[in-house]
């Protein structure tokens, strides 16, 4: 059994959905690990992971207006606002959608369905820099 251990930033320029897919298949083509366990983390607060559609870009646009509609900014019922109209919210999203994700390797590739890709979802308004930690477990 072997694990491979990465990190990775990725730099945002506010509210969206950044892809990731690439970057964890690279991760995994250097591990030399075949056959195992993916887990990313993204190690903040206010933006989280989702593995969504990857090939129409308006179904992640429904997502994020879906999201504003939920947690909408200004909500008067907020109290944690140091930061900004965004952040009671950003932390709420981050809270309703992942931290992490797990997929499965099988033959050297990531398992995602056809139409899936990994996105970070930012949930703040203004760039972030954003630190992701990879683990990959297997042989």
């Amino acid at each position: 059994m072997k694990i491979f251990n990465d990190s990775f930033s990725i730099s945002t320029c506010g509210k969206g959905t950044y892809p990731i897919t690439p970057r964890l298949a690279t991760g995994l083509k250097n591990s030399g690990i075949r056959n195992g366990l993916l887990t990313v983390l993204i190690a903040h607060t206010s933006a989280s992971l989702v593995i969504y559609e990857n090939a129409d870009p308006t179904a992640r646009e429904d997502l994020h207006r879906w999201m504003e509609r939920l947690v909408p900014e200004n909500d008067p019922h907020w109290i944690h606002t140091l930061e900004g109209a965004d952040d009671s919210t950003s932390h709420l999203r981050m809270a309703l959608t992942r931290s992490s994700e797990n997929i499965p390797v099988q033959n050297g590739r990531l398992t995602l369905g056809t139409w899936q890709g990994v996105y970070v979802f930012e949930h703040r308004r203004a760039p972030q820099e954003r630190l992701l930690h990879v683990a990959i477990l297997g042989e």
